[in-house]
């Protein structure tokens, strides 16, 4: 797998690049998480509809809204995840209605996971799944041992019990800078309601979050994968196929450690990115040629096979490496005993409560 330098490197050359036929169209302007296309994706896209591309990398949902929310972001497709972000800028009127009859490869999608991302966009007007997983624990095992060989490696307990923190945090833990992301996981873990807009439930998991606080290392979502494969961190909460990528690279760069994906047994939450068109998009006809190469099952595929992230388009199954379809840290295996759980929409209030404790959080005060 290319670098994520490489990567930059080849969108960078694909906004130049398509010929004559290509240059006649508007390009298409993304706005995606960072290693979330296919290495041939773009190149692909310009090659089948003629359009060029432009794309824009970010790291956070917050960054995600902040540019859209306020307008005028010349981004054509954005892929907010389907909660709290798309939900929320479906509220703020934000996103265009998706025109269906552009796109046909709507029919490969799952009916299970368009009704799943239905209780954010009531009748699926506004977007359709992309990618999933979970939301678990990279781990670097041998590090792990080096320094708490006693400890057990598939719970939360390794970030969230403090006196086990204690132990790991000689060899690094680092907690998402997400609070949409940590404070559900760590009600779900306190076996309350991850979704819960009590008072007491939030003081309850800011209290378990600053007894561990000592222990963080760093907060950070996007340089995830560099930590693992790197190994400058042991403990690293992540979603699923972040980690994936970091065990890639660091197997690729003949790494003296290895690293795993663990969904704790605890319970792990579950969600949807999706593919959604700004109101004020400048190229929509190209946003929605873009959203229909995408749902074609082989080019799915490819992107699951490189980036591995489950995808929402059955068909493509056939087309994705053997490897990676029978890797359960990209698909979990209906046999799974693991607790799943899912975001729902919370009132303003809860979210100007969860940022108050996501401020103290870090901050450590």
């Amino acid at each position: 797998m290319k670098t994520r330098i490489a990567l930059a490197a080849a969108f960078a050359a694909l906004a130049v690049a398509g010929g004559a036929h290509a240059q006649s169209k508007k390009p298409v302007n993304i706005f995606i998480w960072n290693d979330y296309l296919g290495e041939t994706t773009l190149a692909d896209f310009t090659k089948a509809t003629g359009f060029q591309t432009k794309v824009d990398l970010y790291d956070s949902l917050e960054l995600l809204e902040q540019k859209v929310l306020v307008g005028k972001s010349g981004y054509d497709v954005i892929v907010p995840t389907a909660e709290p972000t798309l939900s929320r800028m479906i509220q703020a009127k934000v996103l265009a209605p998706l025109d269906k009859a552009k796109i046909p490869n709507l029919k490969n999608v799952d009916p299970a996971m368009l009704k799943l991302v239905e209780t954010s966009d009531p009748g699926n007007k506004f977007a359709v799944p992309y990618l999933g997983g979970t939301v678990g624990i990279g781990i670097v095992p041998e590090k792990i041992k080096a320094v708490a060989p006693d400890v057990p490696l598939d719970s939360w307990d390794l970030i969230f019990k403090p006196e086990v923190a204690k132990k790991v945090s000689a060899c690094g833990i680092t907690l998402m800078d997400s609070a949409i992301d940590v404070i559900p996981s760590v009600l779900n873990y306190l076996g309350l309601d991850p979704n819960s807009e009590k008072k007491e439930d939030l003081d309850k998991a800011e209290k378990a979050l600053m007894a561990v606080r000592p222990y963080i290392k760093q907060f950070v979502t996007g340089q995830n994968i560099n930590l693992l494969a790197a190994g400058d961190a042991c403990v690293v909460m992540a979603y699923n196929g972040d980690v994936n990528q970091a065990t890639s690279r660091a197997k690729e760069a003949n790494a003296s450690h290895t690293v795993q994906y663990v969904a704790p047994k605890e319970g792990v939450q579950v969600w949807w990115d999706t593919l959604a068109v700004p109101a004020d998009a400048p190229n929509k006809e190209g946003a929605h040629a873009f959203i229909n190469f995408v749902l074609d099952p082989v080019n799915i595929a490819g992107i699951t096979n490189f980036v591995k992230y489950a995808n929402a388009v059955p068909a493509s199954l056939e087309h994705v490496d053997p490897e990676v379809k029978a890797n359960p840290a990209i698909f979990l295996p209906e046999t799974a005993k693991v607790k799943l759980f899912s975001l729902k929409a919370v009132k303003q209030s809860t979210d100007r409560a969860r940022t108050r404790v996501w401020t103290k959080v870090k901050t450590g005060k």
